[in-house]
């Protein structure tokens, strides 16, 4: 059968045949039916496998980078240690009650090379990830592959989690073509990407507005930009906007989290309109600060308020991608598509289980929201598989730090000791550094003394550990670290933890010019000069190996 082809009368001339239809589309495009219909997603399943991926791939290189010095066999908080802690809760046994407890491989791998295998995990990560980013392709196995390995290295990063869970079906179980004619993306899938930022924008709005009263007076942005986790550059600035620019911001917030989401039930256009704003929302947080992936993560449920014809522009007007899709279309618009395989029917039976599984996983979540005492970022199931979620809900109206400082002095108490401090990679300490820039990745340890900056040493015990380590000239400690003052040199005798109210200082104003960007004032000991004989029993009670500082007799 010949190709259909189109005819132009341009008047005296003989007509002037044209291409087939699909070359055809490019010249006469919407005029003659050939644009990228509405309501198939097609486009819309290979940029959400994308945009997942990138955010696995960022997520388990941070892990490879980072976990043998925070979990590893020497870490911070070792995690054959918590697998023995769990086995010996659930009854001294590795079965079902210890993989409901803490679903990973883990435990069935060798755990006197547990660096080895935490490496080895995130290496295959970051692979299988690489791979699909670059192809916009994956199939059910590699999408549980990748699952399984991200539970088994981060369990309490339940958005990833979910949205993770809800990629593996996406796609076919085998194929790896990039357009399956036989595993059209299913509406219920898509759907379950739409209730999962539903869910985190909701949870996040309504965490605020139950909160802290600054998000019911308009005020937390007056503090958010100096206060949050890990500032950049930019928060320096934002930080001095006009007061009413930041009664602006919140307001916009509550718009954006609370009456914005509801629009992705309300048809087509509105739904574009949701997908956008949140899109926008979550791009306006990534230059502002430094939330790890948390914001990229948020923007990949939001992709699915978009179909193909929405989402045509990013494929070009000729690329094979788009023809094939476009074929797909012109044939169930004639009703040709093909008759439905014995594996068609079971995949439709699949995603029918997915949505009702969703459904009911979503019963105690949307009670939770509903309910004046929310709790956000937690899980009902033990596979994180629908959770729930929320950001700020109070906001810190003062920053704090907690800074390390070493001595060689024999005596902690002598006025005249010299204490010289530590520097992390992202979080404020030298007040004339400027603020990182380092958003989607994720320096966990920055982040985790941000956290310690509002407690006590008490309630954070690996900070002491951390003393310790230091002291010990501990190199898996301090290649979390950006400077060690004591480098090449004798190690400390005494480590510190002092207390620091930090601030921005104006910009233009003579701390400005003096090169600072933060003024700073000591509020105390955050805890007090320990040595590492001192330390003895405080390592042996909590069964941590005890550092053992070479170059020194005790």
């Amino acid at each position: 059968m010949r190709p259909l082809s189109l005819v132009i009368w341009t008047g005296n001339s003989p007509p002037l045949p044209l291409p087939p239809l699909a070359s055809a589309c490019s010249l006469l495009n919407e005029a003659s039916g050939c644009a990228l219909q509405t309501g198939t997603y097609w486009l819309t399943r290979i940029v959400l496998l994308r945009a997942t991926a990138f955010i696995y791939f960022v997520a388990f290189a941070v892990a490879y980078q980072q976990n043998s010095q925070l979990i590893g066999e020497r870490g911070l908080m070792p995690c054959q240690a918590y697998l023995q802690s769990v086995k010996t809760y659930v009854g001294g046994k590795i079965g079902p009650a210890a993989l409901a407890y803490t679903p990973s491989i883990l435990w069935f791998t060798d755990w006197t090379a547990m660096d080895s295998n935490l490496a080895a995990i995130a290496l295959l990560g970051m692979l299988l990830s690489g791979l699909v980013l670059l192809s916009g392709t994956a199939n059910m196995l590699i999408m549980g592959t990748l699952w399984v390995l991200y539970h088994s290295l981060v369990s309490w990063e339940s958005q990833l989690l979910e949205t993770g869970f809800l990629a593996i079906f996406l796609v076919p179980v085998w194929s790896l073509s990039r357009v399956p004619r036989r595993c059209p993306p299913s509406l219920i899938s898509i759907w379950t990407f739409r209730w999962l930022i539903v869910r985190i924008m909701l949870g996040a709005g309504l965490i605020k507005i139950r909160g802290d009263q600054c998000w019911r007076d308009l005020t937390c942005m007056d503090y958010h930009y100096e206060t949050q986790p890990v500032p950049n550059p930019l928060s320096y600035y934002l930080h001095r906007s006009p007061w009413w620019f930041h009664r602006f911001e919140v307001v916009s917030n509550h718009v954006v989290e609370l009456l914005l989401p509801l629009c992705t039930f309300l048809g087509r256009r509105l739904r574009l309109l949701n997908g956008g704003a949140q899109i926008l929302f979550q791009v306006m947080l990534i230059i502002s600060g430094n939330l790890s992936f948390l914001n990229w993560l948020t923007i990949v449920p939001s992709l699915a308020c978009f179909d193909d014809a929405s989402l045509g522009f990013l494929f070009g007007s000729k690329g094979g991608v788009r023809k094939a899709v476009l074929e797909i279309q012109a044939e169930g618009r004639e009703g040709r598509t093909p008759k439905p395989t014995r594996g068609m029917l079971v995949r439709r039976v699949v995603n029918v289980s997915l949505g009702v599984l969703i459904g009911y996983l979503s019963v105690p979540v949307v009670m939770n929201l509903l309910s004046s005492k929310q709790v956000m970022n937690t899980s009902f199931d033990p596979l994180r598989i629908v959770n729930t979620y929320g950001a700020f809900g109070s906001i810190t109206k003062e920053r704090t730090e907690v800074i390390f400082q070493g001595t060689l002095g024999p005596d902690p108490k002598d006025p005249a000791a010299v204490w010289e401090e530590y520097q992390f990679v992202c979080k404020p300490g030298d007040v004339r550094r400027r603020p990182c820039l380092v958003s989607p990745y994720h320096y966990r340890l920055d982040w985790l003394m941000w956290f310690a900056a509002f407690q006590t040493y008490e309630q954070s015990e690996w900070v002491i550990h951390i003393a310790g380590r230091l002291m010990a000239n501990d190199t898996t400690v301090l290649s979390l670290l950006d400077h060690n003052p004591f480098q090449g040199r004798e190690n400390p005798r005494w480590v510190r933890g002092e207390h620091f109210r930090y601030k921005f200082t104006a910009p233009g104003s003579a701390s400005a010019v003096q090169g600072k960007w933060w003024l700073r004032k000591r509020i105390g000991a955050y805890f007090p000069a320990v040595n590492l004989e001192g330390l003895r029993g405080y390592f042996q009670s909590r069964k941590w190996p005890h550092p053992h500082d070479p170059t020194r007799r005790e």
